[in-house]
């Protein structure tokens, strides 16, 4: 069985007629049925069924054209993919990204996937890690910086541990804590929290209130922000505190202050997320993030 004779059945079965096949192919009539009845001898089975004027598939040519275009497809993009390759273009990544954790590791790690692997071509996505996760799953991107996901969450992915950031408080400058050289989770019990929004970050919240809860509080969450500008936004306001890893410094500047955290719990881990298995352009830059995460 050769690439044509599957073309050749596909044209056919698309057409439901032999002689508009032929032409479609651009081959005479007589061997392109030579070559459907070839294929039928091969698999033993009948894949049409004849009339004078027209040919229909039966249950198991129904079948075999699932098979046969999917097998099509996979011979087309493997010729792309070595076209792309000797023309340059060595294909293309997709990264997610929380910018929060992110805004040191992720240029470094760009700078060098782009001396390791020079032609692909990567799109950033900024992405909360509940989105992360949809699209890690859905395969819209090849691999997401963020933090480790539940054990739940993990079926079909690989999660890597990159570097950990120490646990900040971040604050107005005019705070009355912001000349402190650093804070005890329970002297923020009285403060209103600036969080990020529930929905798109699950774990965060889950972290803050088990953090508050060894200190005997509950988190007083009075705002809630989609994205990291509008949450140090609200901080520099003097809108409430919020609790955040010292990687947020190069996002947000001297626009805050950020008070070390003394804190009974694990620095927070920012890491890889990769599907099972990972592309190999996800693999090669997941080698410029462990050679970037050596430099932090």
């Amino acid at each position: 069985m050769e690439l044509r004779h599957l073309r050749y059945f596909v044209a056919v079965a698309e057409e439901q007629n032999v002689t508009r096949a032929a032409a479609r192919l651009r081959v005479s009539q007589p061997p392109l049925s030579r070559q459907i009845r070839d294929l039928e001898e091969e698999l033993g089975v009948e894949l049409f069924r004849r009339t004078a004027k027209s040919v229909a598939l039966t249950e198991a040519g129904k079948l075999f054209l699932n098979e046969a275009r999917a097998v099509l497809l996979r011979a087309e993009t493997a010729v792309r993919t070595v076209r792309a390759l000797a023309e340059g273009d060595r294909g293309r990544l997709r990264v997610g990204y929380a910018p929060s954790l992110s805004a040191e590791l992720l240029p470094r790690a760009l700078r060098a996937f782009e001396a390791a692997a020079p032609g692909v071509r990567v799109a950033l996505h900024d992405l909360s890690s509940e989105e992360c996760m949809q699209k890690l799953a859905a395969r819209k991107i090849d691999l997401a910086l963020t933090v480790r996901p539940g054990a739940a969450c993990l079926s079909g992915l690989a999660f890597e541990k990159l570097v950990s950031y120490p646990l900040c408080c971040a604050l107005a400058a005019g705070h009355p804590l912001a000349a402190k050289r650093s804070l005890r989770i329970e002297q923020l019990k009285a403060e209103k929290f600036i969080v990020y929004a529930r929905d798109d970050y699950p774990e965060y919240h889950a972290w803050l209130g088990k953090l508050c809860r060894t200190a005997g509080f509950e988190p007083r969450a009075t705002e809630e922000y989609d994205g990291v500008s509008g949450l140090i936004a609200a901080v520099e306001a003097g809108r409430g505190a919020a609790i955040v890893t010292s990687s947020i410094r190069h996002l947000a500047g001297p626009r805050i202050k950020l008070v070390p955290l003394t804190s009974p719990l694990a620095p927070l881990a920012l890491g890889a997320l990769t599907p099972r298995p990972a592309s190999a352009n996800a693999q090669a830059f997941l080698a410029a993030l462990r050679q970037a995460a050596r430099a932090v």
